[in-house]
């Protein structure tokens, strides 16, 4: 993956834009006595919140956009930072990814703990009012206001694009409204997790070549620094990579086991084989198609880069919804990156955009979908999302110390989440949903 390798923008979770921020934030400043007396310092943490809610910010984020170039310079000049707060901030980002690698299926860290210990550590630096300064530049990087992402759940797209779906491990091709491609996908890790919102490709690149960033995960393969070139079999980046919106990727180079798991540092991660059958789609709803024959071509000169600009721009929009209604069903989604999205309010709000009222359900279907939801409201690791109910309710977070404990005691600390252990889908049959929801997938490319 490339150094640069995520940014984060607005999230859409059921027809409202909510930030995992606004969770970690909660937690900070004890959501439940909001309603009471708040001391100067909750006030400053609830503006923190405000205007924090729409980004999803880890130190591992922090790191790789110290690679941007301009990046430090953006924070001296648009928050007036000093040389003091900017080394500050590499070293917190530095110290957060030294001892991440990749060389264990198991993990340690979780999408929530890395946005809570980010929070601590931005403020602890910058001071409550800077931080909020820090979040809210972060929330407009990447934004772009020609484009929102949809106003209701499961919305299928009536344009031409690309539309990925990170808890469904899914990526589908729409042209003019009508879906004709889907394909499975690899996506990042939760220390490195796959980013929301609109994005456009505007370029494919053959045979990229790579620069690795000075970070753990390279450690014994290459060099910081050093440009890997294309076709090598150190490069991670595989024949093809198509930039969605600096610095993240749809990219080859996966094993088929990668697919429908964790497997890149924040970009959308396919086999060779299937980026090149969906290169030649890209181009083709971009409107000058490119032949496979000459994606062949291309392939035959692999350690020749070449830049193709696509005829016209293509949206790629990025979604985590983790309820999904399909072919008069209910597909509950496992949170991978504990957003909290797993309750009867989200799951009602999809209900309701097909016309469909959750009291009207017949009993059974209550206590399965609640039984459904329940299981999937679970992190990667299997552990129930702390401070979320099925049911919507607020539940009681561990004990901060035992949980520091624990993870102070596993054996394998300071390793990516390569894998999810257990179900990543059910299924609940709603007949009402009979003839309705997103469409099923098309022509689907396992990578097998």
């Amino acid at each position: 993956m490339k150094n640069r390798r995520k940014s984060y923008r607005n999230k859409y979770t059921f027809g409202k834009y909510v930030g995992s921020l606004l969770v970690v934030t909660c937690l900070l400043v004890a959501c439940q006595n909001r309603e009471g007396n708040k001391t100067k310092s909750e006030n400053k943490e609830a503006t923190i919140m405000e205007r924090a809610e729409n980004t999803d910010f880890t130190l591992p984020l922090l790191n790789a956009l110290f690679y941007e170039e301009n990046f430090a310079q953006d924070l001296k000049e648009k928050l007036q930072l000093n040389n003091q707060q900017i080394k500050e901030l590499k070293l917190a980002a530095n110290t957060a990814v030294e001892s991440l690698d990749e060389n264990d299926d198991k993990g340690t860290n979780s999408f929530k703990e890395a946005i809570e210990q980010a929070t601590k550590e931005i403020v602890r630096i910058l001071g409550e009012d800077k931080a909020g300064q820090f979040f809210g530049l972060m929330a407009q990087r990447y934004a772009d206001s020609s484009h929102t992402l949809p106003l209701k759940p499961n919305q299928v797209p009536e344009d031409t694009r690309i539309l990925v779906n990170a808890p469904a491990f899914r990526m589908d091709v729409f042209e003019k409204g009508k879906l004709i491609k889907t394909y499975k996908i690899g996506i990042g890790y939760p220390e490195f997790p796959l980013p929301t919102g609109v994005r456009k490709a505007v370029n494919i690149i053959f045979n990229p070549t790579w620069t690795p960033p000075d970070e753990p995960w390279v450690k014994g393969k290459v060099s910081a620094g050093e440009k890997v070139p294309a076709g090598s079999e150190l490069n991670p980046l595989g024949p093809i990579k198509i930039p969605i919106g600096l610095p993240s990727l749809i990219h080859g180079g996966k094993a088929p086991a990668k697919l429908g798991a964790f497997a890149s540092h924040g970009c959308v991660g396919l086999t060779d084989t299937q980026v090149q059958d969906f290169t030649k789609y890209l181009s083709q709803i971009a409107g000058a198609g490119i032949s496979a024959e000459k994606i062949a071509d291309y392939q035959k000169k692999a350690t020749k880069t070449e830049t193709v600009k696509l005829a016209t721009p293509v949206l790629v929009e990025l979604r985590y919804e983790t309820i999904v209604a399909q072919d008069g069903n209910l597909h509950i989604y496992r949170d991978v990156y504990e957003r909290g999205t797993n309750t009867v309010e989200n799951a009602t709000r999809v209900l309701d955009a097909y016309g469909i009222n959750y009291d009207k359900l017949n009993a059974a279907e209550k206590a399965n979908l609640s039984s459904a939801l329940d299981e999937m409201n679970q992190d990667a690791r299997g552990n129930k999302i702390a401070g979320v109910k099925a049911d919507g309710n607020s539940t009681n977070a561990p004990d901060s110390k035992k949980r520091e404990a624990a993870k102070e005691n596993r054996a394998d600390k300071g390793k990516v989440t390569q894998a999810v252990l257990g179900q990543k889908e059910l299924v609940v049959p709603i007949a009402a949903l009979s003839g309705k929801g997103y469409p099923k997938p098309v022509a689907y490319n396992s990578g097998n």
